[in-house]
C-alpha cells in the first residue's frame, strides 16, 4: 500500500510542469509523509455546485498546473466528442494566486486540442466571463476563481456555450474523459495562438447593464461600496458612473485585488467581521446604503442603517426586494429561487400573477429555468438581468439595488420600510443558517447518516410533519444530498440541511413564517421568529450531533 502510494507521488511528480508543486511533492516523499502524500492522493477534485474548487498544492486532490491542464484536456475532449472541436472557448480569471497561470494553461490546451481560445485581458468579474460567452458565440467558458473562499484555495468554473455552468450529466462526462488521460505528456499544449481580448467585451458589458434600470429612474442613492480585497471596484464604478449614481465610497483597505485577502479571516460578507471595514467607512460617511462584493464580484451584499449602527441584510431580504422592485417595474416571465432560499419570492410572484420554480441550490440549475426573469438564492446570489448573464452578477444586482434605494429614497422611505411592508403583506418570512465548518468531511458525512438514521420528531418544540429526502430525487427535483423538514403549526416552519457544494460545511438552512396584520405587530412577530429560529439551531445541532 505504501509503496503503490510513492509510486503514484512519483509517477505525478515526473509529470508536473510547475517547479513550485514539484519541490512540494519532492520534499513529502522524502519526508515520507505518508499522512499527507495519503490525503493529496485519495482522488481527484470533482465538479461541485460550482464547478472544481480546492486549496492550492501539488497532487489530484489540490488545485494546480497539473490538474487544471487535464481538466482543461477533459472539457475539450468532451467538447469535440459533442461536435465542437473547432469552437470559441472563453477564458476569464481573478486576482487569486495561480488564477493567470490557470488561464494561461487551459488557453494552451485549448489550442493544442485544435480549438480556438481567447482570454479575458486581465483578472476581471466572473458575470463578465458569462456574458463573454454569449456574446461572442462560444462553445464553452472557463473562469479561474475560488469566489469567497479563503486565500490558500483557488478553483475552476466550467461554462457552456449558452452561458450557463454546466449540470450533470456534463459534469460526469467531463470527468470521464480526465480520467481517460494516462499521462500529462499526452495533452499538447500550445506555446501560442490563442487570443488575449481587448477591452471591447468589458465595454459591452457595460453597455448592456443599462437594460437592468428603469429609463429615467432616480439615481440618487449615496453608497458605501467594498471590493473585498476582489476584482470587483473598477467594474462596479464604470456602472455606476455609467448609470449616473453619486460616485461609491470605496473601503480603501479593501478596494485593490489582493490575493492574501490581508483584512478578512474569509473574504466573504457572510462571514463575522468580513464587513467591519465597511461598517467603519459608512460611520463616517453616512451613506444611504452599503454594498459589498465577494472577491469575483458574482455576489452582492447589502447593508442599511439600523439604530443608529449598520445591520447586515440577508440574503434572502435582498432577495425579496429586488423582486418587488421588479413586480413594481412591470417585470414579467418567471421568477426562480434555490430550495434552500425563503418562500417568500414564491407569494410575491403568486400575488403579482408570474410563474414561480424552485430548483436545487446552485445558478447552474436556476439559469436554466424556462422563461427566466430573476433568479435568487440566499447565499447572496442574484440573476437581474437572464438575457444578459445567466448566472449570479454582483455587478447588475448592485446597480438594481441602488435604484430601489434611490426610487424609496425619493418617496422617504428605506429598505426596511419596504420590509416591513412585505411582511405585512405576505407574513413575516425570517430566515437564519446555522453553518458549521469542518477540517474533517468525516463529521459532515457523520451529520448526515446521524440525521437519516434518527430522524428528528420534534424541533423547537413543532412536531416534524414532512421528511423529504433529496438524494431520492423526485419530479420536481433531481436527486442531490440533502434533508428537508416541515413542522407543524400555523408558522410554516421549515429545515433543510445539506453539506456545502463549494467549502468544508454542514449548512442548515432555517425558515419561520409569522402572520402580521399590521406594521404594529411586527416587533412581536420579529421576536417570535427570533426565539424560534434560535430553537431550532439548538435542536437541529443536537439531532445533528454538532
Amino acid at each position: 500500500m505504501q509503496q503503490d502510494l510513492i509510486a503514484r507521488a512519483r509517477t505525478w511528480l515526473a509529470e508536473d510542469p510547475d517547479p513550485h508543486t514539484r519541490d512540494e511533492l519532492g520534499g513529502l516523499i522524502e519526508a515520507g509523509d505518508l499522512d499527507e502524500l495519503a490525503a493529496r492522493f485519495a482522488g481527484t477534485l470533482q465538479f461541485g455546485t460550482a464547478g472544481l474548487r480546492g486549496e492550492l498544492g501539488a497532487g489530484p486532490m489540490r488545485m494546480n498546473r497539473s490538474v487544471v491542464i487535464r481538466a482543461a484536456a477533459g472539457l475539450a475532449a468532451h467538447l469535440k466528442a459533442k461536435g465542437e472541436g473547432d469552437g470559441l472557448v472563453v477564458i476569464g480569471y481573478d486576482a487569486r494566486h495561480m488564477s493567470a497561470d490557470f488561464a494561461r494553461d487551459t488557453a494552451a490546451v485549448m489550442v493544442g486540442a485544435g480549438l480556438r481560445a481567447a482570454v479575458l485581458p486581465r483578472p476581471l468579474p466572473t458575470p463578465v466571463l458569462a456574458f463573454a460567452i454569449r456574446l461572442l458565440g462560444a462553445v464553452a467558458g472557463v473562469e479561474v476563481t475560488a469566489s469567497h473562499n479563503p486565500p490558500r484555495d483557488n478553483g475552476y468554473k466550467v461554462y457552456l456555450g449558452d452561458g450557463s455552468q454546466i449540470v450533470p450529466p456534463t459534469d460526469a462526462e467531463i470527468a470521464a474523459e480526465i480520467d481517460a488521460i494516462v499521462s500529462l505528456h499526452d495533452v499538447p499544449r500550445a506555446d501560442s495562438g490563442w487570443e488575449t481580448l481587448d477591452d471591447s467585451v468589458l465595454d459591452a458589458y457595460l453597455a448592456r447593464t443599462d437594460a437592468v434600470l428603469t429609463a429615467g429612474s432616480p439615481r440618487t442613492a449615496e453608497v458605501v461600496y467594498t471590493a473585498m480585497h476582489g476584482v470587483g471596484k473598477d467594474v462596479l464604478t464604470a456602472a455606476f458612473a455609467r448609470a449616473g449614481f453619486p460616485a461609491p465610497t470605496l473601503v480603501a483597505e479593501q478596494a485593490e485585488p489582493d490575493p492574501e485577502f490581508p483584512t478578512v479571516a474569509f473574504p466573504n460578507p457572510e462571514e463575522p467581521g468580513a464587513m467591519d471595514l465597511a461598517f467603519a467607512t459608512a460611520r463616517r460617511a453616512r451613506p444611504d446604503i452599503v454594498i459589498a462584493n465577494d472577491p469575483d464580484a458574482d455576489r452582492c451584499a447589502v447593508a442599511v442603517p439600523d439604530g443608529g449602527d449598520w445591520r447586515m441584510l440577508r440574503g434572502d431580504e435582498v432577495g425579496a426586494l429586488l423582486a418587488a422592485h421588479l413586480v413594481r417595474a412591470g417585470a414579467r416571465g418567471t421568477f426562480a429561487e434555490s430550495i434552500v432560499s425563503s418562500s417568500l419570492l414564491g407569494r410575491i410572484a403568486e400575488a403579482a400573477g408570474l410563474g414561480y420554480e424552485e430548483t436545487l441550490t446552485g445558478f447552474k440549475w436556476i439559469a436554466r429555468v424556462e422563461d427566466l426573469r430573476y433568479g435568487y438564492e440566499e447565499a447572496l446570489g442574484y440573476c437581474v438581468d437572464p438575457e444578459g448573464v445567466r448566472d449570479k452578477d454582483g455587478i447588475t444586482a448592485a446597480l438594481l439595488v441602488a435604484e430601489l434605494a434611490s426610487v424609496l429614497k425619493e418617496e422617504g422611505r428605506t429598505l426596511t420600510d419596504l420590509l416591513d411592508d412585505l411582511a405585512v403583506e405576505h407574513g413575516l418570512h425570517a430566515t437564519d443558517q446555522l453553518s458549521v465548518r469542518v477540517e474533517d468531511l468525516g463529521v459532515i458525512a457523520d451529520a448526515m447518516k446521524a440525521l437519516r438514521t434518527r430522524p428528528p420528531e420534534s424541533l423547537a418544540g413543532l412536531a416534524v410533519t414532512g421528511a423529504e429526502d433529496l438524494s431520492r430525487g423526485s419530479e420536481a427535483l433531481p436527486p442531490t444530498d440533502g434533508l428537508r423538514y416541515y413542522l407543524d403549526g400555523e408558522y410554516r416552519a421549515r429545515v433543510i440541511v445539506r453539506p456545502s457544494g463549494t467549502e468544508p460545511k454542514l449548512k442548515c438552512y432555517l425558515e419561520v413564517v409569522v402572520p402580521v396584520a399590521s406594521a404594529s405587530g411586527l416587533p412581536a412577530a420579529r421576536e417570535h421568529a427570533a426565539r424560534t429560529l434560535a430553537a431550532l439551531k439548538s435542536d437541529l445541532a443536537a439531532a445533528a450531533g454538532i
